[in-house]
């Protein structure tokens, strides 16, 4: 079943007020049958989703389909390859938006009319890609294809981009902007972990243009950390939501980079998501996705506690935590989401939530015993939603353009599972 034309015939049956099937039989002059054809009709105002289901069907084939026809029981993960062709496509999505300021979304809070000014004048270094966070995490992309390509034909374009954003000075006003008064909770936690993101893959690269980007942003990371840390112990609550504020997706970035740099910020986050999900249950996946989301609840609670609790530990809980899992190579019981616009900046997330569905599937399962029954339905849903997320990333819109590329290298590189 292709899980595209299985939600178009959903959709059919479910809103259409009736169907009308003439049948017609063909014969030959002696009589004999040559084909019996059915007419439909078909309600013009839901034939266009028909048409693009069928067309994007094959991309989004359900592996349980195949599977009597591969020796192991797991799906294995395809979608795009990560090659060159793959990061040059992704690096040109970064490159067209990292400089590009306008349209600008931003959050600002004004103390007096000295705070009004272009983004470019108040974040110079990120004030690219519609929004703060998408432009940290585009620089990100840059600087994690650099690493894998550095010899690639977007190379030198990617570095000037690098050295121009993430100048010294630049990243001074970044970081007394985020000192400013009333912006406690700028780009809280969502846009500070990507930003942590961005100086543990410097971190890690650790070449000499790396070591003085690095150098350069540490007043701005030196502010995150610092608001990090007195936001987390102050947190009562998770927040569980699939859009920037999501504590769980954010909580799982700082673990990551946390264990190069800082394990002061590492065991507090750790404690953190203990406290906050560790007698969790019963998460209500049937109730995902909301109609904006692009990360999901329920995944990115499973996602980040995969990180924190032993291996054996872990099983138990996702047991308690996600009973829905099937011990079966199925993806029907995740079924991929589809955006009804990509065009619209907030209907578009649900493009993305396909790529951060995928990699925090494989998360779960890199976390999870080599025989445990669940994993060929993780492997499955992984699969279709990995497909569906890298089909969208075409930056026909800079909706989405502007930070699914991010995502789809996020997913491609398993940034977030540890080697």
């Amino acid at each position: 079943m292709r899980a595209s034309l299985a939600v178009a015939l959903r959709e059919y049956n479910g809103r259409a007020t009736r169907w009308k099937i003439h049948p017609t039989t063909f014969t030959k002059p002696n009589g004999g049958v040559i084909v019996r054809a059915v007419a439909f009709k078909f309600h013009l105002s839901l034939l266009r989703k028909f048409v693009c289901a069928l067309v994007a069907a094959p991309l989004l084939c359900v592996p349980a389909e195949d599977a009597a026809h591969h020796k192991s029981p797991e799906a294995k993960p395809s979608g795009e390859a990560f090659d060159a062709h793959a990061a040059d496509r992704f690096a040109k999505l970064a490159l067209e938006c990292v400089h590009k300021e306008y349209p600008n979304k931003i959050s600002h809070v004004l103390n007096s009319d000295a705070d009004v000014a272009p983004p470019c004048k108040l974040t110079p270094a990120f004030c690219g890609c519609y929004d703060w966070h998408s432009s940290v995490h585009g620089h990100w992309l840059l600087v994690r294809l650099l690493r894998t390509f550095p010899e690639a034909p977007f190379a030198k374009a990617a570095r000037d981009a690098l050295k121009e954003s993430l100048t010294a000075e630049n990243l001074k006003t970044e970081a007394a902007y985020l000192r400013g008064e009333g912006r406690a909770s700028f780009e809280r936690p969502y846009g500070l972990a990507w930003l942590l993101q961005l100086c543990a893959e410097l971190r890690e690269w650790n070449g000499p243009e790396a070591r003085e980007m690095l150098a350069n942003l540490k007043p701005l990371e030196d502010a995150a950390v610092e608001r990090l840390t007195t936001w987390l112990p102050k947190l009562s609550h998770p927040i569980r939501i699939g859009e920037h504020n999501q504590t769980a997706f954010a909580l799982g970035v700082i673990l990551d980079c946390a264990r190069v740099n800082d394990a002061r910020l590492g065991k507090l986050a750790a404690d953190s998501a203990r406290k906050f999900y560790l007698a969790d249950k019963n998460c209500p996946l049937a109730y995902e996705p909301s109609g904006e989301d692009f990360l999901s609840p329920c995944l990115g609670e499973a996602d980040v506690m995969r990180r924190v609790v032993p291996q054996a530990d872990f099983a138990k809980w996702l047991t308690q935590f996600l009973p829905q899992i099937p011990r079966t190579a199925t993806a029907d019981w995740l079924p991929v989401a589809i955006s009804p616009d990509p065009s619209d900046p907030k209907l578009a997330h649900l493009d993305g939530l396909n790529l951060s569905r995928a990699w925090m599937l494989e998360g779960i399962l890199s976390s999870l015993p080599a025989d445990d029954p669940r994993r060929p339905a993780l492997a499955s849903a992984a699969e279709a939603h990995r497909r569906a997320g890298l089909a969208a990333v075409t930056g026909e819109h800079y909706e989405g353009g502007h930070w699914l590329g991010s995502f789809a290298v996020y997913l491609t590189t398993q940034r977030g599972i540890q080697k």
